[in-house]
């Protein structure tokens, strides 16, 4: 069954083209989220004033990658102790978070933060919030990193290659 889930993680460049490479992911777009202003240019969001995240949409199937995995892959890519800043990247839509549509899904998503939180001993900044709005992003961005093979990223690439098995 395909489901959705929205991840903010810095540049969503890097983002995308990591769970491009995730089994079990089905499609990504990159888009801006959370903000609050009605269809944002990417110039706007990198202002500073519509409080949008740039954000990954991943359709995925649940039966090869359960949320929680899903989760998992994400959690290894950023440093989620971090606020407004994600690699090089510094700014309000740079911030983590995972937004989602459907409720149930926010138990697995705070279960999952919790688990990681024994981790660390800052704490955790990821934003779990209802996804409130999303915007598609212009065109030049979607798979950007394939159109761009030496174009700037934040993320190890390589990390997609390690398999997380559900325990």
């Amino acid at each position: 069954m395909a489901k959705i889930i929205y991840l903010a993680g810095g540049c969503f460049w890097g983002v995308e083209a990591y769970f491009q490479k995730i089994p079990g992911v089905l499609s990504t777009k990159c888009g801006y989220a959370n903000g609050n202003t009605e269809n944002p240019t990417y110039k706007e969001v990198c202002q500073n004033n519509t409080g949008h995240a740039e954000t990954v949409e991943i359709t995925y199937d649940e039966a090869r990658l359960p949320l929680k995995n899903l989760l998992r892959y994400y959690l290894r890519i950023i440093d989620p102790t971090s606020l407004d800043k994600q690699g090089n990247d510094r700014g309000r839509q740079y911030r983590t978070g995972i937004y989602y549509t459907n409720p149930k899904d926010r138990e697995i998503i705070l279960q999952e933060i919790s688990e990681q939180q024994k981790k660390y001993t800052d704490k955790i900044q990821v934003e779990v919030e209802p996804l409130k709005n999303y915007i598609l992003a212009e065109d030049y961005h979607q798979d950007y990193l394939k159109k761009n093979p030496n174009g700037y990223c934040h993320i190890d690439l390589d990390k997609a290659d390690d398999v997380i098995i559900d325990p």
